[in-house]
């Protein structure tokens, strides 16, 4: 694949007249908190049928494990469960995730969680009992769902060091009593549905912390012993709304342990951890598609319209090298991204460590294009209606969402090693 197809190119016209209706308007007040992002992804849903696409993507998956031709704790993904966008989208997913980041990426940084992590672990360990009882909503996004690892003190060790722990109740009931915190927890602060990553606790003292074995659970907003932070202050992609969560001694029966046993077909929670963070590094190359070729639009304009003694600053050579670069980081980015559609049509399983390579290099050429659009406009640059400086604080986040770059770099240079 060199270029979209005819119908990928008419879904981003037509998610283009979307975003300058419903999105452009209002990214002031989704920067500054006083709109909520949910009803406009819910109203983007409702429009293009990615509602109606992902619940009946959902409803015949459920119909096959019915009648028994589909079990719990196959593949993860979202093409089985309604997923991201209601089955396998292909590159049409791909074309409305790069078209939203250049506008608003919190937008789609919070419906990635819920769609693209939430719903996949769910659909992947979950039993049918447990999917049809939380995933009719969530595919739909009528509710939104959090994904929830990652610690105060163990971030990129996020197993290693994870402290939030279950016990079993002791009392004969079957039931788990969890207790910990989680931080920079995505929609954290109004997810209705949160996955929950906790190590097992059995009190013997010979296992290391380390080693304890990982579960996951399933908890609904408003239990007991369970507290959701306001949103964080941050840096940069305001509309997405993070903050943590809270554990003191909640209270969890067996119905919410994924898979209703310890002993999941799907294995240990690290397992569904583990290829959720492939999915979402993938996910980048589309993220900063859409930043590189929003500072490129906004660049090449500025450079016809800007003039600097007597004459447009675009007939500079230095402003000339700054567009040039852009349009090879764009090229290169794109192409990336037609490698992971054409891996996804063929069936061809992307590595982890290819995944991390495709953050890598994405998010960083996303996050320069992005600081060179802002040097490009000088001092309106620095100036929030101009809107590249959205764009750099919202490029920004990509060099440490789904796992720093840091730690992409060590997994590349494993694969290269081991291979």
């Amino acid at each position: 694949m060199l270029e979209w197809s005819d119908v990928d190119l008419a879904v981003r016209d037509a998610v283009r007249q979307f975003i300058d209706k419903e999105i452009r308007p209002h990214v002031d007040a989704l920067e500054s908190g006083a709109m909520e992002p949910y009803p406009i992804v819910r109203k983007l849903f409702s429009t293009f049928g990615i509602d109606a696409m992902a619940k009946e993507s959902l409803e015949k998956r459920l119909a096959r494990m019915r009648e028994g031709s589909t079990s719990s704790g196959g593949s993860s993904g979202s093409s089985g469960g309604g997923g991201m966008f209601g089955g396998d989208a292909g590159g049409m997913g791909f074309v409305v995730i790069s078209e939203l980041c250049g506008v608003c990426m919190g937008l789609v940084v919070g419906m990635g969680v819920s769609l693209g992590l939430t719903v996949p672990t769910i659909t992947s360990r979950g039993t049918l009992a447990q999917q049809e009882r939380w995933l009719p909503e969530l595919v739909t996004y009528e509710k939104v769902g959090a994904w929830a690892i990652t610690e105060p003190d163990s971030g990129s060790d996020a197993f290693g060091g994870m402290k939030t722990t279950v016990v079993r109740a002791g009392d004969g009931s079957g039931d788990y009593i969890l207790n910990g915190q989680k931080t920079f927890i995505t929609n954290g602060p109004d997810a209705d549905v949160v996955v929950v990553y906790a190590k097992l606790d059995t009190g013997d003292a010979s296992i290391d912390p380390r080693d304890r074995k990982v579960l996951t659970f399933v908890l609904d907003r408003g239990m007991e012993g369970f507290v959701q932070s306001t949103p964080f202050r941050k840096m940069g992609i305001h509309s997405s709304r993070t903050g943590e969560l809270f554990f003191d001694d909640v209270r969890l029966g067996r119905d919410r342990l994924l898979g209703e046993t310890e002993e999941n077909a799907a294995g240990d929670g690290r397992a569904s951890a583990r290829s959720n963070f492939s999915a979402e590094r993938i996910g980048v190359a589309a993220m900063a598609l859409g930043v590189i070729e929003e500072c490129v639009r906004l660049c090449v304009g500025y450079a016809n319209e800007r003039t600097l003694w007597g004459s447009e600053i675009g007939r500079f050579q230095l402003i000339q090298l700054k567009l040039a670069t852009m349009e090879v980081a764009r090229m290169n980015v794109r192409n990336i991204l037609f490698r992971v559609i054409e891996a996804a049509q063929t069936g061809t399983p992307i590595t982890l460590a290819e995944a991390s390579a495709i953050k890598w290099y994405c998010s960083q050429a996303a996050t320069d294009v992005a600081m060179e659009a802002v040097q490009l406009f000088g001092g309106n640059g620095y100036m929030t209606e101009y809107r590249v400086e959205q764009l750099a604080r919202d490029a920004k986040s990509l060099m440490i969402y789904a796992g720093s770059n840091e730690v992409q770099i060590t997994h590349v240079a494993r694969g290269m090693l081991s291979g």
